[in-house]
């Protein structure tokens, strides 16, 4: 039978699958992927009312979890991958699989959306990898890699779609175990699923009662869509291939649940939540400024969950997997200034000075004053109202916050200065 038509393995049998490799998955990462801190972090148990800890897989060397399925794979493979691999990504694990193969010495190709971010491009090709942008999502990649594979003799990398890549991410759920002696609930990201899927037979292994929650962006959700009626039973090749919208969470937009990990979150999770596009952004700010950690959208879905506050306490510790940090340095300098002028520590003014010598200097002194910190300054003397002889100035500044503010405004007007704000 074709893969599209084949019937799914019952959830038990991939279970047992995955459960009875995890051991040699975790011998295959030894030495070359961190075990990763889990970060205690007091603001967040206070939040939520119990203790929190960040699994900080954004400090893995690949700057994400993926490394540690891609080591497991290649592993696997042993002399089947001297003819080389190829693998499908939107970012994270294709640098992932570039990095094992590196390591292993073997060629590597990377298909990938005609979209992706020119660093996780830049990230890949420096690793040595031959990186080809085709198809305009990472599924239409995907089929591409597969067809090259076959042509090229070449073992296929699935993202997440494969027994050994699911128990080399499952990892991280031995070491979560490990670390924290009181673990009552983890949060993941869910993408392809093979990260949740591993976490999933690792904690069910243990023997102990921990509570499993997936994650995705509402922009992309085939899993919450999938789980929604309860049931996984017409296989993911039922399931229809929902369009990604835009997401930052690009490393978890994907159009269809895989067939093998797909009845895997079926019987592992406890609870499938999305999570809002802004929600996604409040927590990549959230961590970068509190946990100091820096993460992609992908990394901080989990997060973004607990923050949004729709989660009761337990009886014990949660583990919130902050699951990458290759986020683009533009996007996260965005989000940094978006949240600086949520929050009233960045504003933009606009008012009038005499077009004359020192009129310019007589606002910015009383600026100066007021302790505000002036980032832009700009002359505008075409398409607003002036009078003769003056000019407009708009002012970026920053500021303490909306009493602060507050303060300029009053001081500047009673000056006797005209402002408008924004």
């Amino acid at each position: 039978m074709s893969a599209a038509t084949e019937s799914p393995r019952p959830a038990g049998e991939l279970i047992a699958a995955v459960e009875a490799d995890l051991d040699r998955a975790r011998g295959a990462i030894a030495g070359t992927a961190v075990r990763t801190p889990a970060v205690p972090s007091a603001e967040l148990g206070a939040m939520l009312g119990s203790p929190v800890v960040l699994k900080a897989e954004c400090l893995q060397r690949s700057g994400s979890f993926k490394l540690r399925g891609a080591l497991s794979k290649l592993a696997s493979l042993g002399a089947g991958a001297a003819g080389g691999v190829v693998t499908a990504s939107a970012g994270n694990h294709g640098r992932a699989v570039a990095d094992a193969a590196r390591t292993k010495g073997v060629p590597c190709i990377v298909y990938m959306p005609r979209d992706a971010t020119v660093s996780k491009v830049a990230a890949i090709e420096a690793l040595g990898a031959d990186v080809h942008l085709e198809g305009e999502s990472v599924d239409e990649a995907l089929s591409l890699a597969a067809a090259a594979a076959r042509e090229n003799g070449a073992a296929l990398v699935h993202p997440f779609d494969d027994l050994q890549v699911i128990a080399g991410q499952g990892t991280v759920g031995i070491e979560l175990l490990e670390d924290v002696p009181d673990i009552a609930r983890v949060i993941a990201p869910v993408g392809g699923g093979g990260l949740a899927g591993g976490l999933g037979v690792a904690l069910r292994r243990s023997g102990r009662r921990v509570a499993l929650i997936g994650v995705q962006a509402q922009a992309c959700a085939p899993y919450a869509y999938a789980l929604a009626g309860g049931s996984s039973a017409g296989g993911a090749a039922l399931v229809p291939a929902l369009a990604p919208g835009a997401t930052i969470a690009d490393g978890i937009a994907i159009k269809r649940p895989g067939r093998i990990t797909l009845p895997l979150l079926e019987e592992l999770l406890d609870e499938i939540a999305t999570v809002a596009e802004d929600e996604i952004a409040d927590a990549i700010v959230f961590l970068a400024e509190r946990a100091k950690l820096v993460a992609e959208g992908a990394g901080a879905a989990a997060l973004a969950l607990l923050l949004a506050t729709r989660l009761r306490p337990v009886d014990g510790t949660t583990a919130v997997v902050v699951s990458g940090g290759n986020v683009d340095s533009g996007l996260l300098a965005g989000l940094l200034r978006r949240h600086e002028t949520e929050e009233g520590r960045r504003v933009r003014l606009f008012t009038r000075v005499p077009d004359r010598p020192g009129g310019l200097a007589e606002l910015l002194e009383l600026v100066a004053r007021s302790r505000a910190n002036v980032i832009s300054v700009e002359h505008v003397r075409e398409a607003v109202p002036l009078r003769v002889r003056e000019t407009g100035v708009a002012l970026t500044l920053e500021t303490r916050g909306r009493d602060h503010t507050d303060q300029l405004l009053a001081g500047l007007r009673v000056a006797g200065y005209e402002v408008a704000v924004g």
